[in-house]
């Protein structure tokens, strides 16, 4: 399977219960400290601990220091976020960005999607291109535009040359950072507040 999602290490990761209900309590986009989600998986606090360490270092969660506490939610919300917004606004058209297993005919989680036909619109060219973006240098041997179906949030992200040089620019504004050990990227402040002014979107 191609694609941009690495599906072995994702089922490694939620093939033991005490993570998946980890995983599962923070499905709505809440951040929860440790403590709490040692309760909700049924764990000691040094048990729930390690799986933490596991799943942000996997990438699937990220945390954030509140003073002495650190609070854990799921990390795949920017990809989601900032696709949802590119249609909001009209950047993109051809879909609603939202996995629905009752509609989908090809499409599966943490793969390539193929249900629906996302295109650039005249405004997206324009806002895109104030962006930054250089539609001339993108690969011809790449499609424009693809998606792929996050598994964690069940909605689409973008894929494809435009989803790969929209990164390279946050890259290169700071807004985002590579993880150390794994292909996960954090959102800086900057980030955050660059796409909320630019996009409107709401990243975490």
């Amino acid at each position: 399977m191609s694609g941009d999602a690495d599906i072995a290490t994702v089922g490694a990761l939620v093939s033991d219960p005490a993570r998946a209900r980890i995983l599962m309590a923070l499905g709505d986009g809440r951040a929860l400290a440790a403590s709490v989600l040692a309760g909700e998986a049924g764990v000691a606090a040094s048990t729930a601990s390690a799986h933490l360490g596991r799943l942000v270092d996997g990438g699937l969660l990220r945390v954030e220091r509140h003073g002495r506490h650190r609070y854990f939610r799921i990390s795949g919300m920017l990809g989601t976020e900032l696709m949802a917004a590119l249609l909001r606004d009209g950047l993109l058209a051809g879909g609603d960005g939202v996995f629905d297993v009752d509609r989908a005919r090809e499409d599966h989680l943490s793969a390539p999607g193929f249900d629906h036909d996302y295109r650039l619109t005249p405004d997206g060219v324009d806002r895109l291109g104030e962006f930054g973006i250089d539609f001339g240098s993108m690969p011809r041997r790449r499609p424009l535009i693809r998606y792929c179906v996050d598994w964690s949030e069940q909605r689409h992200h973008l894929a494809g040359s435009l989803g790969a040089a929209l990164a390279e620019r946050m890259f290169d504004l700071g807004w985002i950072r590579r993880a150390d050990r794994s292909r996960a990227v954090h959102l800086s402040d900057a980030g955050r507040e660059g796409l909320h002014q630019v996009f409107g979107a709401q990243a975490r």
